[in-house]
């Protein structure tokens, strides 16, 4: 699998594991309806979700994470 399959399918993985539990917390906790559930949930999954990019480098393709929560721009082997 190439390194920039790999960064879309852990992008997706990531944001659906904020997005789903989001969504569920919205629905139990609060007074939102409609169309502004998913909707909310699809912003904060945006932001709290990791963001990982391959980039092209002279020694080839490389995987990288940023996230919110660790300071930096972490490589993936």
């Amino acid at each position: 699998m190439s390194k920039r399959t790999k960064s879309f399918v852990y992008n997706l993985i990531g944001f659906a594991l904020v997005f789903i539990p989001m969504q569920a917390l919205l629905i139990r906790f609060s007074n939102l309806s409609g169309i502004w559930i998913p909707m909310t949930a699809f912003v904060i999954g945006t932001i709290l979700a990791p963001k990982f990019q391959a980039v092209r480098t002279k020694d080839g393709d490389k995987l990288f994470m940023k996230w919110l929560f660790v300071k930096g721009v972490k490589e993936i082997k």
